[in-house]
């Protein structure tokens, strides 16, 4: 069964006002998607992220840390624009350190925003689709997941976690027309990763085939197809996108 997004489905994108998450909100609204996106910590990035969408996309406040916040940002939108037919879990927070000079506070951190967040949207978002019995979730993960990182335990680990909660995801919700998948990108230069060393940034970029390296416009475009009908026999899979990072 195909199933095809029409204009009034909603996609939800959280961390949307910048980096990779502000590229896959642009790039869902010029392929014609109604989108929501959340921000938590600068307000201004958000009303930016509107206008660059000439505000065809909405933003919404979420702190992915607070348990209550997703029933409600879900009834929001859905009363607000529309039922919600995409998530994309891309919100997310870094914390680099060696293993041994981690903090307990600093690892819960990470897994509780990166994991425990998505989780919970995810959550709320999937009883909405499974009464309509048609939907697609895409999770961004990160290289780390897979390719470890020195000083990257505890983001590598909640991206790693996502990849197998996605697979899970999928499994369960297969049979509902519910459909989910992970983008995993390479190095990509964002807000996130500027305080990376040159050195760390050298490393991570060694192994990649094409000279132009990831954009952020790549991996929305990714995320783009996996939300369309395109994908529509795709479910429980990872799309790498690492300038041949892998290859």
């Amino acid at each position: 069964m195909m199933i095809v997004i029409e204009e009034k489905d909603v996609v939800l994108v959280s961390g949307g006002s910048r980096g990779i998450g502000r590229a896959i909100v642009a790039a869902l609204v010029k392929d014609g998607r109604t989108v929501a996106f959340t921000w938590n910590s600068d307000e201004a990035q958000a009303h930016a992220t509107e206008a660059l969408t000439d505000k065809k996309a909405t933003a919404f406040h979420l702190d992915l840390r607070d348990r209550s916040r997703p029933a409600e940002l879900v009834e929001e939108v859905e009363n607000t624009i529309g039922p919600i037919f995409g998530l994309v879990n891309n919100a997310g927070i870094q914390r680099s350190g060696l293993t041994a000079m981690t903090t307990d506070d600093s690892w819960d951190e990470v897994i509780d925003v990166n994991l425990g967040g998505a989780f919970r949207l995810t959550r709320e978002v999937v009883r909405s689709m499974v009464t309509r019995r048609r939907g697609a979730i895409v999770n961004i993960a990160s290289l780390s997941a897979v390719h470890g990182v020195p000083g990257h335990a505890s983001y590598a680990a909640s991206k790693a976690g996502l990849v197998a909660a996605t697979r899970c995801l999928a499994r369960e919700m297969g049979r509902r027309q519910i459909r989910a998948n992970v983008v995993m990108p390479g190095y990509v230069q964002t807000d996130m990763t500027n305080d990376l060393s040159e050195k760390v940034v050298t490393d991570l970029r060694s192994s990649e085939v094409l000279p132009g390296g990831t954009k952020a416009e790549s991996v929305a475009e990714a995320v783009v197809f996996l939300l369309s009908d395109r994908a529509s026999a795709i479910t429980g899979q990872t799309i790498i996108v690492d300038a041949g990072t892998t290859a």
